[in-house]
């Protein structure tokens, strides 16, 4: 399998890949916690192309995209700057979503789409994620290092979840 994780502008081709991860994901993350109905009608009202646009468009904002044999098979979305009142002040943190498509979850991919989000995020001091309970990447995150710094909701029907993070050793 040919494994790239590769920068994406907010471009037709970028947002479409991008969609099909994200309608995917939510679908995912959600199908046995919130009625079909429900995911149904966030994914048809919530998912604005336009928006994730002017979203990616933000020079605080970076995408990236893992294609396996040219299919999108996850994504991170990295926005500098942002943070939560669980991490250390004074500190720049760089705030990460990232999700992998179930039949492409594999350790190769895992690993291609974290190094090139470690590797962007390189310039923050701490990088840090809400991560749902359930979500399947959750280990993922505490074996490379994160911590459970507080408990919270996520995603758009505010499941439970962790803020984790990860602070960066500048050597």
């Amino acid at each position: 399998m040919n494994i790239i994780s590769k920068f994406t502008v907010g471009s037709e081709e970028g947002i479409s890949d991008l969609i099909t991860i994200i309608d995917s994901s939510v679908y995912t993350l959600h199908k046995e916690r919130v009625p079909e109905e429900n995911i149904k009608k966030y994914i048809a009202n919530e998912i604005d192309p336009r928006k994730m646009i002017n979203d990616l468009n933000d020079l605080s904002n970076q995408l990236i995209i893992t294609y396996a044999d040219e299919k999108p098979a996850g994504y991170s979305i990295l926005k500098s700057g942002s943070t939560h009142a669980a991490l250390p002040e004074g500190k720049r943190a760089t705030e990460i979503s990232f999700f992998i498509l179930s039949e492409f979850d594999s350790p190769e991919i895992r690993q291609s789409l974290w190094k090139k989000c470690r590797s962007a995020a390189s310039f923050t001091d701490i990088i840090w994620i809400n991560i749902m309970v359930h979500d399947p990447l959750l280990e993922f995150f505490k074996e490379s290092g994160f911590i459970i710094v507080a408990d919270a909701t996520a995603g758009p029907f505010h499941l439970p979840s962790h803020i984790l993070s990860l602070e960066i050793n500048k050597n």
